[in-house]
């Protein structure tokens, strides 16, 4: 049986996934990058330095936005294929000398949330894209798309819904933050929560209770299996996307703007999910909309 993902009772709490500090390749401190994202409207993060397991508990600093821990895995598997892989949790025992296939099972093991980072970027395969049973994907990352333009991984997605329908997409930043490698605050994800404290951010995650976004914005998000509504910031596109070729739209080139929108999910779609679009060619998008009902939404982040 397959119900809705969305429960948008709570409140929207805005936050980036992947990002590196002075702990990795970054050029900010923990204190700085908290200053920019708090600055930005950002109520939490996730530190994701390179082979660097984080410990927030272990950090007696105060910062204006709720930390949470991570790390990303980088290098090659027993095929040769090159991944990076973030893992959203707190995890313990990982080095580069264990190889990156342990040390995903060893994050896995220990309930971190495993993302596939950037995979145009990396140009991983389809085959790469679901040999490992990802937790989610990133369908944009801004610093890939200000290097050199492969910043969307919309394709991967969509690749790994047809495989494993409830695979989720993700909106990062993936920031370094040095003046070669400025970019910053250009994707991120908005989780709808009770209260904003580390367990409700990872059970949100886990859920998929969030939208990914590069600027648009859901206000509310209601499904009941067969159809959902949206209420939106205005928007020029509404797209209920699915397998294939199959979609549907409202909006259109000329006229007013939209602020909600309402759907028909078909009932031999393998997955669907929403999209919409502003003026000016920016996009948010939901995760597939229904998901199975059984106890493995407990969160393991």
């Amino acid at each position: 049986m397959q119900t809705s993902r969305y429960d948008t009772s709570g409140r929207w709490y805005k936050g980036n996934v992947h990002l590196h500090s002075t702990a990795s390749d970054g050029g900010r401190t923990f204190a700085e990058i908290a200053a920019m994202y708090a600055g930005a409207g950002y109520h939490f993060l996730f530190r994701t330095d390179h082979w660097v397991a984080s410990d927030v508990a272990a950090d007696p600093a105060e910062y204006p936005l709720l930390w949470l821990d991570g790390i990303e895995l980088d290098g090659e598997d027993h095929g040769g294929s090159r991944y990076h892989v973030v893992c959203l949790g707190k995890v313990a025992g990982l080095s580069r000398d264990m190889g990156l296939v342990a040390a995903m099972e060893a994050a896995r093991a220990q309930g971190a949330f495993l993302v596939l980072a950037h995979p145009t970027w990396m140009g991983n395969s389809q085959d790469d894209a679901t040999r490992y049973g990802f937790d989610a994907v990133e369908a944009y990352n801004h610093v890939c798309r200000w290097l050199n333009g492969k910043g969307d991984a919309f394709v991967y997605w969509q690749m790994m819904l047809d495989r494993f329908p409830e695979t989720l997409g993700l909106a990062v930043d993936d920031a370094h933050i040095r003046p070669e490698h400025p970019g910053w605050n250009g994707g991120w994800i908005m989780i709808n929560a009770p209260e904003l404290s580390p367990e409700s951010v990872r059970a949100a995650l886990r859920a998929g209770n969030y939208y990914s976004s590069c600027g648009p914005e859901f206000s509310t998000i209601e499904c009941d299996g067969t159809q959902v509504t949206v209420e939106t910031s205005p928007v020029q596109f509404a797209r209920l996307v699915g397998p294939g070729w199959s979609g549907q739209r409202e909006g259109s080139f000329e006229g007013s703007l939209l602020a909600a929108a309402t759907f028909e999910i078909p009932p031999n779609w393998a997955y669907a999910y929403l999209e919409i679009e502003d003026a000016q060619g920016r996009r948010a998008w939901t995760n597939p909309l229904l998901r199975k009902n059984s106890d493995d939404t407990a969160s393991k982040a």
